[in-house]
């Protein structure tokens, strides 16, 4: 399933582990977003990462799961690529 997460995270030390924890599930498109195409184990694994790494009183994660009917409609201005565009394998 295609997911979207952003982020408002205060410090630069968790923003950073944030960012490099969600390199191994999908791809930065901006500069507080990740889509990505996971399954419900990565799901989780995101959310119990968040939950242990995060400070809840000043952090934010957003976690959007996109259907495929939905994902067919996103607009994309400017440049970049839609998860959708790319060709790759999580092994």
């Amino acid at each position: 399933m295609i997911t979207l997460i952003t982020y408002d995270i205060t410090d630069p030390k968790r923003l950073n582990n944030l960012r490099g924890f969600l390199k191994e599930f999908g791809l930065r498109t901006q500069k507080s977003v990740f889509e990505c195409d996971i399954d419900d184990i990565a799901l989780k694994r995101i959310r119990a990462y968040c939950r242990e790494n995060l400070d809840i009183a000043k952090d934010s994660v957003r976690i959007y799961k996109l259907c495929n009917r939905c994902i067919n409609k996103v607009v994309l201005s400017g440049t970049g690529l839609k998860v959708t565009q790319l060709d790759y394998m999580i092994v």
